[in-house]
């Protein structure tokens, strides 16, 4: 039996070893934190944990194709209007841009918004956490409000 192709494109955030303290030591498992994406607008992030790097990656990405996001892009190339979100300590500003600006994103933001499809638009990570996994998660939140607006517009 052969896997098919996944119509999606995944990449890793951050692995970290994680250790619990149990009676006769410590054990060690692995968090991972995987953005997957189509390039055409719906991307995800997924965390899993797993006894070894790659049984967490694989679990992680389920999870993001799971939990997936439809940004509404506008000429499939940047979004329709500026978004602000925050999660947790993360916060970020997303700004549409013109055609052929590029992606003027740093950090876990570029990598959301290069998997969802998204070619011209600046993000700032106006929160003061490096934390990837927060960043990510605040850029997923913006998309997510687009979406909102979005279904909100067609059902009016």
């Amino acid at each position: 039996m052969r896997a098919k192709k996944s119509e999606f494109q995944d990449k890793a955030l951050e692995i970290r070893r994680v250790t619990r303290v149990v009676a006769g030591g410590k054990r060690f498992s692995f968090r991972a934190t995987v953005v997957v994406g189509d390039m055409k607008g719906r991307v995800g992030v997924g965390i899993a944990k797993g006894l070894d790097v790659a049984a967490a990656v694989e679990k992680a990405k389920r999870q993001a194709q799971k939990d997936m996001v439809r940004v509404p892009l506008k000429e499939q190339r940047t979004i329709p209007h500026d978004v602000e979100a925050k999660y947790s300590a993360a916060k970020i500003r997303i700004k549409p841009a013109q055609k052929n600006h590029g992606l003027i994103a740093g950090g876990a933001s570029r990598i959301v918004l290069e998997l969802a499809g998204v070619k011209d638009v600046s993000a700032k990570i106006l929160g003061r956490t490096t934390n990837k996994l927060t960043n990510a998660m605040a850029t997923l939140e913006a998309l997510r409000m687009l979406e909102k607006e979005q279904h909100e517009m067609q059902s009016e």
